[in-house]
């Protein structure tokens, strides 16, 4: 038999439930695009972890992706795994470890995320080492740059190559950063980085805090993109899981029209939201999109999406019919 594409199978399987959402929200992607449209994407929860890079890196590169705001953990987990894949220990039966086999993984040094357990040395010393320097040389020439700033920096410096241990085109980062693509990351001080960062402060080893730039200076950063990139066909908002990757950066329409009164500025022209979190108990993770039109972030006309399924086997096929593979 001859084989399919992905969108083809897709298109021909994927007809009810959520894999008819999941039809329809890729569909409703590439129609954004097609109108001139541009695309913000969310990544919360483990994505990076998860190689999520083996298909947005490509979506990236070829221009269907605008920005991105992700959590401190996925900005460095994609590094993490580019120059320390080859030590990472996967753990298949990961429901059935005692909590005598964790503490064993931590005294191997390895920090498990589900089924992934990310070395210490080899992945987190390793970019403390590099970005240490680059937080130093900053701190030192009185400047002050955002955290994915560092991060591009350490990447375009080079002094990573050698360590290289996955294609590069399968780092999302790296094309983010070969493309200087806006980001926004906030509460990046709850990530191991922002933890390193806040010990060598401590230690007096930098000297001024704000030598990475707050979660308020990337609201400010997010509400000038947004107006500057807005025009047109608008931004769509299409949210890997829900936290504060997708929280913070909705916010910034109601923040222009409410707090600052500008009369002119659009809502997010597309939403879609990949999740497993319920519609109950207060969760806004959870939330329908619907719930959003009372806060200004949404309009009743918004294209709509909520695809309620794992991440990692949906955000793949949708970015593989985005791309028409």
């Amino acid at each position: 038999m001859p084989q399919s594409s992905v969108s083809e199978f897709i298109r021909h399987h994927f007809r009810h439930f959520n894999s008819a959402a999941l039809v329809d929200a890729a569909d409703g992607y590439r129609s954004h695009l097609d109108a001139g449209g541009r695309m913000l994407v969310t990544l919360a929860g483990a994505m990076s972890t998860a190689e999520l890079g083996l298909s947005l890196a490509e979506m990236i590169r070829r221009g269907r992706v605008h920005a991105i705001c992700c959590t401190g953990a996925n900005l460095e987990e994609d590094v993490f795994n580019l120059v320390a894949h080859d030590h990472y220990v996967r753990i298949p039966h990961y429901r059935d470890l005692t909590p005598a086999d964790e503490e064993e993984l931590l005294a191997r040094h390895l920090n498990r995320v589900t089924d992934t357990c990310i070395p210490e040395e080899e992945a987190i010393r390793r970019i403390e080492r590099a970005v240490l320097d680059e937080w130093q040389n900053a701190d030192r020439a009185g400047e002050c740059y955002f955290p994915h700033e560092f991060l591009y920096r350490v990447l375009r410096s080079g002094k990573l190559k050698e360590h290289y241990q996955i294609d590069p085109v399968d780092s999302w980062l790296l094309a983010a950063c070969e493309k200087n693509l806006p980001m926004f990351v906030p509460g990046w001080e709850d990530s191991t980085l922002g933890n390193i960062y806040a010990s060598h402060c401590i230690t007096g080893e930098i000297g001024n805090v704000h030598t990475v730039r707050s979660g308020i200076e990337y609201m400010i950063s997010l509400a000038d993109w947004y107006r500057s990139a807005s025009d047109g066909q608008g931004i769509g908002f299409f949210q890997i899981g829900g936290g504060i990757a997708g929280d913070f950066p909705i916010c910034v329409v109601p923040m222009l029209e409410q707090d600052l009164g500008v009369t002119d500025i659009p809502r997010w022209s597309y939403f879609c939201q990949i999740s497993d979190s319920t519609t109950s108990y207060g969760s806004y993770s959870g939330a329908v999109p619907n719930e959003k039109i009372t806060w200004g972030k949404l309009a009743a006309d918004t294209p709509k999406y909520v695809i309620e399924s794992d991440a990692t086997i949906v955000a793949p096929l949708i970015f593989a019919c985005v791309l028409g593979q």
